[in-house]
């Protein structure tokens, strides 16, 4: 339940497909997630990496951070070990 004090804060950042499947990890397990930075590149070409796509950002309310930090920690492992 979201209280006066919860605030948003960022739990994944990266490219906008791994964004993408972090988000969809997160709602499936029940907890609201939003994307942040999506068209920034085609707004501001200049804030984006060399490589034309800047970090998408994941957010969620902080009263879902432990078991965000849970979901998104077992991706990043598993994003790590296909590597």
């Amino acid at each position: 339940m979201n209280t006066p004090e919860d605030q948003i804060i960022e739990i994944f950042a990266g490219t906008p497909w791994e964004a993408g499947m972090v988000k969809s990890l997160l709602e499936s397990a029940g907890i609201m997630a939003f994307l942040n930075d999506q068209i920034i590149g085609t707004l501001n070409p200049w804030w984006t990496s060399a490589g034309g796509v800047g970090p998408v950002r994941v957010s969620i309310s902080s009263a879902d951070y432990e078991e965000a930090k849970v979901i998104v920690d077992a991706y990043e492992k598993n994003l790590r070990s296909e590597q």
